[in-house]
């Protein structure tokens, strides 16, 4: 099965919050409050965001302790003090996120580890499952925090990627002198 781990899930959400309380700071007025002018907030403390979405703080904490490591979050201290992001949302892709997060994303070990597959030579499958695995690359890719905190994000195509895989037939994968 794919998916997230929770701790990926929870980065993308605490993400999606920073972008959007960078865009409420960036766009709000600033002649509209002297104490938003003097302090614009772009940043959230951990507690913040684990209350806002009802996520175990622990787990958050240590969530955006690795984001921050990972360097896509700079960690301020202070009375304004939180996480805040460390370059532009639309900079920030899902799979960098997922791979900060949770390491590499492998779909399948024949094609992501070197060590050697009894069916390797026969399979029909391999193939076409390492382009599957590059289309969701490519895909999480071409997704960044922006789209994410966007209420009309657009999905992105991966129909080009997907049609050129070609499935091999089951008599071309077949030893000689064996059925089917």
């Amino acid at each position: 099965m794919l998916k997230l781990t929770k701790k990926a899930d929870y980065g993308l959400i605490a993400l999606r919050h920073l972008t959007m309380t960078a865009g409420r700071s960036s766009s709000a007025n600033p002649r509209t409050s002297a104490s938003a002018a003097a302090s614009p907030r772009t940043s959230a403390s951990a507690k913040d965001i684990a209350e806002a979405y009802g996520i175990p703080l622990p787990l958050l904490s240590k969530v955006l302790q690795k984001l921050a490591r990972g360097g896509l979050l700079i960690s301020e201290q202070g009375t304004y003090g939180g996480y805040r992001l460390a370059r532009a949302a639309r900079d920030i892709s899902a799979l960098e996120v997922i791979r900060t997060i949770d390491g590499p994303i492998i779909l399948t070990q024949c094609f992501t580890e070197h060590t050697g597959c009894d069916q390797s030579a026969l399979c029909p499958v391999r193939e076409p499952l390492r382009k599957v695995h590059e289309g969701i690359l490519s895909l999480l890719k071409n997704i960044s925090l922006s789209d994410l905190a966007s209420d009309d994000m657009q999905i992105p195509s991966i129909r080009p990627t997907l049609a050129n895989i070609q499935l091999t037939s089951p008599s071309s994968a077949t030893p000689t002198g064996i059925s089917r």
